[in-house]
């Protein structure tokens, strides 16, 4: 008797559908945005989503500056980064970003949440963060979609 009538199907570079996409950031949380762009990143919204193959969407990220905190997290959070020299340790608070990179803000928090290996560095290069409400990938027809609508 066989039981197995079907075989897994694994998505590879030449069969994974990528589209392009557009999120809207206007008076999103930071992280809970961060969280469902990093899956779409990925692709694990799709059914055909492999681990270890770069399935997911391009993402564009617009009005990356009209974010929010929730609670006091705008004066409170510290980001940490090391210059390479001694005593070289600089902190930023998420306000002191947005007067000067906004969009770091945003690519920080995505950067985050995908994996830390060769895979996640080549899925980061499908996200583009703009800080107004245009964009210059017209040419690709991103369709816009409403995170709230995602799980």
């Amino acid at each position: 008797m066989n039981t197995l009538s079907y075989k897994t199907i694994s998505a590879n570079k030449q069969t994974a559908t990528k589209e392009w996409v557009v999120v809207n950031a206007e008076n999103e949380v930071v992280g809970r945005l961060a969280t469902k762009v990093a899956k779409l990143l990925r692709g694990k919204y799709k059914t055909n989503y492999t681990p270890h193959v770069d399935c997911g969407d391009n993402v564009i990220i617009l009005n990356a500056d009209k974010i929010i905190f929730t609670g006091n997290k705008m004066e409170a959070k510290e980001y940490v980064r090391y210059t390479g020299y001694p005593g070289g340790q600089r902190f930023a608070t998420p306000a002191m970003l947005m007067k000067r990179f906004p969009e770091r803000i945003l690519e920080n928090a995505v950067r985050g949440m995908l994996p830390k290996n060769r895979l996640g560095r080549a899925i980061y290069r499908n996200l583009y963060v703009y800080t107004g409400a245009e964009h210059p990938h017209v040419a690709q027809l991103p369709k816009e979609i409403v995170l709230n609508n995602l799980k």
